[in-house]
């Protein structure tokens, strides 16, 4: 005999179970919020920006910094989540740890090697942070589902997890702090002045040597060599290029007698600030109003980051080299100009008494630092973002500044290297797309997602990326 449900009582049934169904995935939701646990990767992000801001750390010293901590925090998260190519450290963590806390050990241990001064207020940090995740929240699952209370087991297998995640970036951030301690930045070089030869770069007073000459030779972290991207030679001292560049800057950069208006004048000692606290706050804001998840925040701040530490070191390597060519013409705007009754070019019109709004660096003028850290964070920022968003941006003793476009940030960025006196038009072009290509190259040729096979992992990139890393490579 067939039993038969009558079409009534059928109707009531489903209806029932169709509500206590909906009301299990209601609750399964609104604990899934609940138990959403904060994003470590953009906390201690934070916590760099704040620790680059206390410490005044120069900006031709931070991109490599930011590189380290995020190198670390990366593959401690990575190690564990195997999603993608590891930068520097192969997984290799015990089953079970915390994602989570391994970001936190990761991110403490860095900073405190690379900032033993600031050792108590990132110990509180640390403590903080570690106190937040709430019993390990990344474990919120089935045993949490009806809101029971975690039992004393549970408890004992979060407690295990944080610690085995806090051992694991630990010993990640050990490895990376040991691999970049002879990466070259630190070595013993002889002071470098440059020449007297007409065009080449030579200190401006007080100023006796290049400085930061040490990331001249600092190993990159992704890409093959320094040189890889190195820009050709700057324009002679005979081109238009040059009346060109000449002339925009004397106009414009001059601390008096300038065409500059109000607001240029400010932006010039804005964007003097450190570029890696600039973009590194972009980058966070705009990954917090995306709300993404721990994963994507962590790949796009390796990214960033390791792209601008590897575009100084290109930067800083060109800058010694063509520094050192007595033809290649390298001089600041200020020995240019108060110098041009030497260049025998009828084009340039000296100007003895003329000096910049904003102070000039001691380093060769060409290529230029900044306007390639605005072209590679930009760029990268763009190819994971629409060009509108916005972001509240810092310098100290200068007053914030809210954009609502990264191409205007990193317009405004650029000029102000000709608004402060700095740098020549061409070579703020050129630095730029330095910056941008190296964006590319680091985006598309590392951190890749791994695509499992019988063998293991396999990286995998397509044929339109590895032509585009061919043609940049090349």
């Amino acid at each position: 005999m067939t039993f038969r449900i009558p079409r009534v009582a059928a109707a009531a049934w489903l209806g029932a179970w169709a509500l206590l169904a909906g009301s299990a995935i209601q609750s399964r939701t609104a604990l899934a919020h609940e138990c959403a646990p904060d994003n470590q990767v953009l906390e201690w992000n934070q916590v760099l920006i704040d620790t680059l801001i206390a410490t005044s750390t120069p900006n031709s010293s931070s991109q490599r910094l930011g590189a380290i901590v995020h190198t670390a925090i990366f593959d401690a998260y990575n190690g564990i989540e195997r999603r993608y190519q590891p930068i520097l450290v192969r997984p290799a963590a015990v089953p079970g740890a915390s994602r989570r806390a391994a970001v936190i050990a990761a991110a403490h241990t860095a900073l405190v090697g690379l900032f033993p001064s600031r050792q108590l207020e990132l110990d509180s940090s640390y403590t903080a942070s570690l106190a937040a995740l709430d019993e390990d929240r990344e474990d919120c699952s089935a045993s949490r589902d009806h809101g029971t209370p975690w039992h004393s087991r549970e408890r004992a297998n979060a407690w295990q997890s944080r610690q085995r995640g806090i051992a694991w970036g630990t010993e990640v951030a050990q490895t990376v702090l040991a691999r970049r301690a002879n990466d070259g930045f630190n070595g013993i070089y002889v002071a470098f002045g440059g020449g007297q030869a007409v065009g080449q770069w030579r200190p401006v007073a007080p100023a006796t040597a290049m400085s930061a000459q040490g990331l001249a030779f600092t190993a990159p972290f992704v890409l093959v060599a320094n040189t890889q991207f190195r820009p050709p030679a700057p324009r002679g001292l005979d081109s238009p290029t040059y009346v060109n560049d000449f002339n925009a800057v004397k106009a414009l950069g001059g601390i008096t007698g300038s065409t500059r208006t109000e607001e240029q004048t400010a932006l010039a000692p804005f964007w003097e600030g450190n570029a890696s606290v600039h973009w590194n706050q972009a980058a966070n804001q705009i990954a917090r109003a995306h709300r993404l998840s721990i994963s994507r925040a962590n790949r796009l701040l390796a990214v960033l980051n390791i792209a601008m530490a590897d575009t100084a070191l290109t930067i800083w390597s060109a800058k010694r080299f063509y520094g050192e060519d007595a033809a290649a013409v390298t001089w600041r705007p200020i020995t240019a100009i108060t110098q041009a009754a030497t260049d025998d070019n009828p084009g340039t019109g000296p100007d003895v008494a003329w000096a910049p709004l904003v102070t000039t660096p001691s380093h060769p003028e060409y290529p230029a630092g900044h306007p390639s850290l605005n072209g590679v964070a930009a760029s990268i920022l763009l190819a994971h973002f629409s060009d509108r968003q916005t972001f509240k941006l810092t310098t100290p003793k200068q007053p914030d500044r809210t954009y609502t476009s990264i191409r205007q940030a990193r317009a405004d960025g650029n000029n102000a290297r000709v608004w402060g006196g700095m740098h020549y038009p061409s070579t703020v072009a050129i630095s730029d797309a330095v910056g941008k290509a190296i964006a590319r190259y680091v985006d598309r040729n590392s951190m890749q997602r791994l695509h499992w096979r019988r063998n293991g992992p396999v990286y995998a990139i397509d044929a339109d990326d590895r032509a585009v890393i061919d043609e940049l490579a090349h």
